[in-house]
């Protein structure tokens, strides 16, 4: 008897396998959280919407991805305000513009804050079993502090060129440094912490330094009284920005409030006095 070999191949419970083994990189989402405008001054906080959407409810293997809609410059970094970075993730400095993600591939819940502005929180939840909440409607902040620039003195030592002004972009907790740079140089800068400070809780932390927009690396030498910066600058360099996560400017805009009630009081007072001391008709 002729046996006829027959070519054997694969079955289709193989190919739906093969495909259910796939699925799981072809469903992945990506959601997106947006860091709206006026976020880097205190108040979104009270109504969570420093980030937005403030909650997110994602499956294992999902994207998030973060946009800087804001004017200044923000971080996203996993932890919190209190008890410092997790260590799960973190953008470093996102300008305004820009944007950052992250994949997730475990479950559970993991909180997460700006660095600059540690008033900032947010959450992502991530699992398998977890509804997911309804996306964002677009609805942001609309009311944008107003920025208060402030001149300030500090002591320097400056090599390669010479500062041409220096003040407090209260809107942005950042030091603005002009330069006149001639040459390839370096500024040493001490900063008192009534200008400017970086902490995340009670803990120092580490400014964040721009050379012209360009973030770049610096040495610090930190006491109680201030934090002393060495930045690196090449030719032609006309701005450094220091941001922190707040700065008291020397005499801003509540200061000015203050001096002029107080002011408006004295010239009560002495008003009433004289008064009281004019002889009746």
């Amino acid at each position: 008897m002729k046996i006829q070999n027959k070519a054997v191949f694969p079955t289709t419970s193989f190919f739906v396998i093969a495909l259910m083994l796939s699925m799981p990189q072809v469903f992945a989402e990506d959601v997106n959280v947006s860091t709206p405008q006026g976020t880097s001054v205190p108040g979104c906080e009270t109504s969570n919407e420093c980030f937005i959407p403030y909650t997110v409810s994602i499956n294992v293997g999902d994207i998030v991805t973060w946009s800087n809609d804001d004017s200044a410059a923000h971080t996203v970094t996993a932890g919190s305000a209190s008890e410092g970075p997790s260590g799960v993730f973190d953008s470093s400095l996102f300008m305004a513009g820009t944007t950052f993600s992250h994949q997730f591939e475990q479950e559970g819940e993991f909180p997460y804050f700006c660095m600059v502005h540690p008033w900032m929180e947010g959450t992502i939840l991530v699992g398998t079993s977890m509804e997911k909440q309804p996306k964002s409607t677009g609805t942001e902040m609309t009311t944008t502090a107003m920025t208060e620039k402030v001149d300030v003195t500090f002591e320097h030592e400056i090599v390669g060129g010479t500062v041409t002004s220096s003040y407090v972009d209260t809107d942005a907790n950042s030091l603005i440094i002009g330069l006149n740079a001639e040459a390839n140089g370096q500024i040493t800068a001490t900063l008192p912490r009534d200008i400017i400070d970086a902490k995340v809780g009670d803990a120092d932390d580490n400014f964040f330094v721009l050379v012209d927009g360009e973030e770049v690396d610096f040495e610090e030498t930190i006491t109680s009284e201030a934090r002393t910066l060495e930045v690196q600058f090449p030719a032609g360099a006309d701005e450094i920005e220091v941001i922190g996560t707040f700065v008291i400017p020397e005499f801003g805009t509540i200061a000015a409030m203050i001096l002029a009630a107080a002011v408006i009081s004295i010239i009560a007072i002495s008003a009433k006095s004289r008064l009281s001391i004019m002889p009746r008709l």
